[in-house]
């Protein structure tokens, strides 16, 4: 039950992502060889792509018989063939099961004396799990905020003065993120696994990092620059009355009763609640449910109104 009607195309969107590179790269590396090889997927009616600085994006346009499901399970076969064409590391990504229309409750999460920031992890790592679990629901994408993030600020002094290189901090820092396991060593009939904890959790972990060497002295993170915690590169924002915001929209599956999702999401945002940080809570600034009654009333004026005048007019033609 809803009050839009969908009059979109039954279609599946692959995304890929390819940080830093041009249109036109993206294009002949990506976008190219993902097209003509989407082709052959049975029930294919058109495919539309377009690439942009970093990104590409692919519209497979299928016939309208055709399930949207069953769809999107034949494109994800072929996408698995397609990966070994793709540049290394380049994964192309399936969109969600959810048409143009599906966006049919958005939120915002406020809470005084706490930063766009902590309201963003809060969305993000709390919220936004949660709201995902309901039933109808395809997505809870986050917008506003800053997402945190470590950032090493290098001093190119230093990067110099100690015959380093950006490269090479990079490497280390990618290289000193993550545990390793070895075998076990056996005492006293027990065996102990042996492990490496290398896992950065704080901001004295990236400090710590080993760069290098300088006339034989260990070269750290520490002294070639700034570690800090800060907020993501971000290209817009949540503007609500004039403030900036930190919000989410849920998303709803192809198919389903929209009335019936913003029920589900509302009774769990309700119970999700008491689980928030002190002072923080969930204010709706877009739902759909109102609308969708006030439809349904005008709906049942309308019929009335003309069941009224039928009945009128056919008692008079029986007289």
């Amino acid at each position: 039950m809803d009050v839009i009607p969908d009059i979109g195309e039954n279609q599946c969107i692959v995304f890929t992502d390819w940080p830093g590179r041009s249109p036109q790269d993206v294009e002949d590396q990506v976008t190219y060889p993902l097209t003509v090889n989407l082709l052959g997927v049975p029930g294919v009616k058109v495919i539309r792509s377009q690439s942009g600085f970093g990104f590409s994006m692919i519209y497979i346009i299928f016939k309208e018989n055709i399930d949207f499901y069953w769809a999107r399970s034949r494109v994800l076969e072929r996408l698995n063939f397609i990966q070994a064409l793709l540049p290394k590391d380049v994964v192309p990504r399936l969109g969600p099961d959810a048409t143009g229309l599906g966006q049919i409750f958005w939120y915002t999460i406020e809470g005084e004396g706490y930063d766009l920031g902590q309201l963003r992890s809060v969305q993000d790592w709390y919220v936004r799990y949660q709201l995902n679990s309901v039933e109808g629901v395809s997505e809870v994408a986050g917008v506003g905020g800053f997402i945190k993030q470590y950032q090493i600020d290098i001093d190119p002094n230093k990067l110099l003065a100690y015959s380093t290189t950006v490269g090479t901090v990079y490497e280390a820092v990618r290289k000193s993120n993550i545990d390793v396991g070895a075998k076990v060593v056996e005492n006293n009939s027990m065996e102990f696994i042996i492990r490496g904890l290398g896992f950065i959790k704080n901001i004295s972990d990236i400090e710590n990092i080993t760069v290098g060497s300088y006339n034989g002295v260990p070269v750290f993170i520490k002294n070639i620059g700034i570690v800090q915690v800060g907020g993501e590169f971000r290209r817009g924002a949540l503007d609500k009355e004039g403030a900036e915001a930190v919000g989410g929209i849920v998303i709803m599956r192809q198919g389903q009763n929209p009335l019936e999702v913003i029920k589900r999401v509302k009774e769990k945002i309700q119970e999700i609640e008491p689980g928030l940080p002190q002072g923080v809570k969930i204010v709706p600034f877009y739902d759909r449910e109102g609308l969708i009654y006030r439809v349904i009333n005008t709906l049942k004026e309308a019929l009335i109104e003309e069941i009224i005048i039928t009945s009128i007019v056919v008692v008079i033609f029986l007289f």
